[in-house]
């Protein structure tokens, strides 16, 4: 049985706010209960995290930002007003990145079929000069280029985050070689993802963009994948899957406005690792801001790696919805065969 590799670290913990706020070291210890609670069929292979270097790092980020971000060490203060950093902040950012480089090393190397890093800072908003919405480096930015430079020729990424991974899309949005794929709740911060962000230049086409308004079930999101991501994944057939995992989704999340259960995640998870084949899946921990919710969806996205597709809400996808779907597709069918 296809091993699990996860990905964790004590000072991912040390990153915490002076005052109250979402992105809490208590999210961690969630997602640590959720793989003790997994029901799987091999034991996860617990890996220490390692420091991201600065080569890994400036691939996508500037050399200046990685400068800059290491003297906030030992301080307090914000970058923007949703974006703290503490006294270890700096630290535990390097090495969150770093946790999401060796995932990809432990996924590309063959030692795992699939793999986890349960990171803090999340990543995805992070832009090449600057942290933004709780995020300081790219996370799964970095893993993707790290495999890049390790000689895989293509990468997916798919964000079921809640929110529209700016950053990740920016870090790419001329490179073919890395398939960035968003589901999101639109207009939403940060104001990105619109279905007609498509990529730039040579990177036409493999930036795909899936807009929701708030509301959107179980039922839409698995429509979403029948009729778009998943024709995609199969056309683009990677040699590596990173999934930005974020449970912001979730209805019970108190940040956004989705009506996902966990059997949601456990759908998505599932459907992709079909679609791709034998390809080995990276999950990189992002939001997730109701603990019980984190929890939940993430137990049944490890689950889904295994096949553990949970039965979803076969609610009707209403008007509205469908015509976001069809707004989708419709981009995204410029560039590949869909339907």
């Amino acid at each position: 049985m296809h091993e699990l590799a996860v990905i964790d670290d004590p000072l991912f913990m040390e990153h915490r706010a002076e005052a109250a706020h979402p992105e809490r070291p208590e999210r961690l210890a969630a997602a640590r209960q959720a793989l003790e609670r997994a029901t799987l069929p091999v034991r996860p292979r617990v890996l220490a995290a390692r420091d991201a270097s600065d080569e890994e790092l400036t691939r996508v980020h500037g050399e200046d930002y990685v400068v800059e971000l290491g003297r906030t060490a030992g301080s307090s203060g914000y970058w923007d007003e949703d974006t703290y950093f503490s006294a270890a902040s700096a630290a535990a950012a390097r090495r969150a990145a770093g946790a999401a480089a060796l995932l990809g090393d432990e996924l590309v190397s063959g030692r795992a079929r699939f793999g986890a890093a349960l990171v803090r800072p999340p990543g995805h908003h992070a832009r090449p000069d600057t942290a933004m919405g709780f995020c300081l480096f790219n996370n799964v930015a970095v893993a993707a280029a790290t495999a890049r430079a390790q000689g895989v020729s293509r990468v997916m990424i798919v964000d079921f985050d809640v929110h529209h991974g700016n950053g990740t899309q920016e870090m790419f949005y001329d490179d073919p070689s890395v398939l960035y794929v968003s589901l999101h709740q639109y207009p939403f911060y940060p104001g990105t993802g619109a279905a007609s962000d498509r990529g730039r230049g040579e990177g036409l086409g493999y930036t795909v963009n899936v807009p929701l308004s708030a509301g959107a079930h179980d039922g839409v999101y698995e429509a979403a994948f029948e009729r778009i991501v998943e024709p995609i994944a199969a056309q683009y057939a990677p040699g590596l899957l990173l999934l930005s995992a974020g449970f912001d989704a979730h209805a019970r999340d108190p940040l956004a406005q989705m009506n996902l259960t966990e059997q949601a995640y456990a759908m998505m998870v599932s459907r992709l690792v079909a679609a791709v084949g034998t390809v080995p899946v990276g999950l990189v921990l992002e939001g997730g801001y109701d603990l019980e919710g984190l929890a939940s969806s993430l137990q049944r996205s490890v689950e889904g790696l295994y096949g553990a597709l949970q039965p979803v809400e076969h609610a009707t996808v209403g008007p509205r919805h469908e015509a976001e779907l069809a707004r989708a597709a419709a981009a995204a069918g410029q560039h590949w065969k869909l339907g």
